[in-house]
C-alpha cells in the first residue's frame, strides 16, 4: 500500500497542530504557565530536536492515536507513510512547544518602539554585561540541582567542564561566538575514549590529549550528549542576559553504522527464556537470590537498574490490597533517581507475588537494605555488580546476547509490551519514570495516576 506524499503529510500535521497551538494560546491567555510547566516545555521540545539530529526512529512523546483520528487517517496509513509521517509529526510537535514558549516570552515584556525620543540614543554596547564561564556554570548546576538526581549533577557538570577547560573559567560568556562553538565541537570528536580511565590520558590537558595517537575516540552519541547539555546550557545563559545568543543549535554529529547498538526490547520468545531460567533454573546459571529477583522485579517493573539494586526492604509497601515498589533517594545517602519523575510507586505485578517475592521480602527483614550483596560505587551506583553478571553472564549463556540487549532491556521491553496494549503514554510514562510530558500532564495532572491505575495497566 502506498504512503501518503509529503506534502499530504505536512498539510495534515500544520492543521493537527495549528488547533492544538490555538488552544494552548487561549489556556496561555487565561491561565499562563508556571516556570515548572515551562521548563518541562522546553525539555521536551530539545527531547524532539534530539530525536530528529539523531534519525532515531521512536514514537516516543508523539501524540500519534489522536493526530490519526483527527486527521481521518488509519494505522495503515500511518504504517505506509514511515519514517516520513513520524517525523513530520515530530517536527510538528517541536515547533507548536517552540510556539508557545515564543508567546510566552513575549509576554514578559512591553514595546515603547513608537514612544517619542526625548534624546539621541547612546551607542550600544559591543558586548551585553556578561558572567564568567565558570561562574555561569556554577550557577547552572545549582539552579538544576533539584530536578537532577546526584549522579545527573556529576555527569552534567563532566561534560560542562569540556567547555571550562577549553575556553578557562574566566572567559565571559559573552565572547563565545558560533564560530567558537564549531571549534569545541571538532575538539569533542577528538577526545579518547578512555581519557577518564587511563591514569596517562587523565593526566594531560584537553588540548594535548587530543593529540595523543592510537586511541579509539568516544562515541558519536557521547559527543551528542555533550553538545546538548552545551546548548542546554546557552539557552539557560540567553535566558538571563549572560549571553547575547544561544549556541550549539544543530550542531549534533550522525551516528556511524558502528555504533547504532541502541538498546532494544526482548522479544516475546527471548523473554520467556530468560523467565523460566530465572524461576525453574534449568541450566544452573542463577546461583544468587539477589540475581533472581533483582532481574525478575527489572522485567516486571522496567524499573531502571540501580532503582531496583538499592532498594530498602521499607521500600516494599502495601496500600490496601496493592503491593507496590516505593522508588526514592530517601534512605542512606547513596540512593539516588535520574529526576523528579523518578520518584515513584510501582505496582507490582501479581506473577511476583505469586512466585514468592514477599516471601523473600520477608526473609530480609532483619536488615535494612533488600540486596545487601549489591554494593555502592560512585560511578555505577549499586547496579554495577548485578549489571555486569545479567549482559557479560547469564545472557550471553542463555545464547541471546545480542548487539543491544542488556539489562535495561528490560526498561525497553516494558513500554514497547505497554505501548503495544494501548496503554495510555502518560500512565506509561508514569510507571517508568519519565516526565511526562504535554501542558495537559504538567499543568492539570498535577497528582498524576493512582495506583489502582498503575496496576491495571501493569
Amino acid at each position: 500500500m502506498a504512503g501518503l506524499r509529503q506534502s499530504e503529510i505536512r498539510e495534515k500535521v500544520q492543521a493537527y497542530f495549528k488547533a492544538q497551538l490555538d488552544q494552548y494560546l487561549d489556556w496561555l491567555d487565561r491561565r499562563g504557565l508556571s516556570k515548572n510547566a515551562l521548563e518541562d516545555v522546553r525539555c521536551e521540545m530539545l527531547d524532539h530536536e534530539s530525536y530528529l539530529d539523531m534519525e532515531k526512529e521512536s514514537d516516543q512523546y508523539l501524540p500519534v492515536k489522536p493526530f490519526l483520528r483527527k486527521s481521518g487517517l488509519t494505522v495503515q496509513d500511518w504504517q505506509s507513510s514511515q519514517p516520513m509521517m513520524q517525523r513530520e509529526l515530530r517536527k510538528g510537535r517541536r515547533d507548536l512547544l517552540r510556539a508557545v514558549l515564543e508567546a510566552t516570552e513575549r509576554l514578559e515584556h512591553y514595546s515603547y518602539d513608537g514612544a517619542r525620543a526625548i534624546a539621541p540614543a547612546a551607542p550600544a554596547p559591543a558586548l551585553p554585561a556578561s558572567s564568567p564561564l565558570g561562574a555561569a556554570v556554577d550557577d547552572f548546576i545549582a539552579e538544576h540541582s533539584r530536578q537532577w538526581a546526584d549522579k545527573t549533577i556529576g555527569q552534567n557538570r563532566a561534560y560542562l567542564n569540556v567547555l571550562v577547560e577549553y575556553f578557562g573559567h574566566d572567559r565571559l560568556l559573552a565572547t563565545i561566538t558560533k564560530q567558537d562553538a564549531s571549534e569545541v565541537k571538532k575538539v569533542l570528536q577528538a577526545i579518547p575514549a578512555s581519557r577518564n580511565t587511563k591514569p596517562k590520558l587523565k593526566a594531560m590537558p584537553l588540548m594535548q590529549v587530543i593529540k595523543e595517537p592510537g586511541h579509539k575516540k568516544i562515541a558519536a552519541k557521547t559527543i551528542n550528549s555533550h553538545i546538548q547539555m552545551f546548548k542546554m546550557f546557552f539557552d539557560w545563559a540567553e535566558r538571563h542576559g549572560h549571553s547575547p545568543h544561544t549556541l550549539f543549535e544543530g550542531m549534533k554529529v550522525k551516528k556511524d553504522e558502528a555504533s547504532k547498538s541502541e538498546r532494544k526490547p526482548f522479544t516475546p520468545d527471548q523473554a520467556r527464556l530468560i523467565y523460566t531460567e530465572l524461576t525453574e533454573n534449568t541450566s544452573k546459571l542463577v546461583r544468587k537470590d539477589s540475581h533472581k529477583w533483582g532481574m525478575l522485579l527489572g522485567m516486571f517493573t522496567g524499573a531502571r537498574l540501580n532503582e531496583i539494586c538499592q532498594l530498602d526492604i521499607a521500600d516494599v509497601q502495601q496500600d490496601g490490597d496493592t503491593w507496590f515498589l516505593n522508588i526514592t533517594d530517601e534512605g542512606d545517602g547513596n540512593k539516588s533517581v535520574k529526576s523528579k519523575a523518578g520518584r515513584r510507586k510501582v505496582p507490582l505485578h501479581s506473577e511476583l507475588i505469586r512466585l514468592g517475592f514477599l516471601c523473600f521480602v520477608d526473609s530480609r527483614r532483619h536488615g535494612t537494605r533488600l540486596f545487601p550483596d549489591y554494593s555502592y560505587s560512585a560511578n555505577g551506583g549499586y547496579g554495577r555488580n548485578l549489571g555486569r553478571w545479567c549482559n557479560k553472564s547469564f545472557l550471553p549463556k542463555l545464547g541471546i546476547k545480542q548487539s543491544g540487549l542488556v539489562y535495561h532491556s528490560f526498561r525497553h521491553t516494558m513500554v514497547t509490551r505497554l505501548s503495544q496494549m494501548d496503554v495510555p503514554e502518560p500512565i506509561v510514562q508514569s510507571i517508568v519514570g519519565h516526565a511526562r510530558s504535554g501542558v495537559t500532564q504538567t499543568s492539570y495532572n498535577k497528582e498524576g495516576f493512582t495506583l489502582a491505575q498503575l496496576k491495571e495497566a501493569i
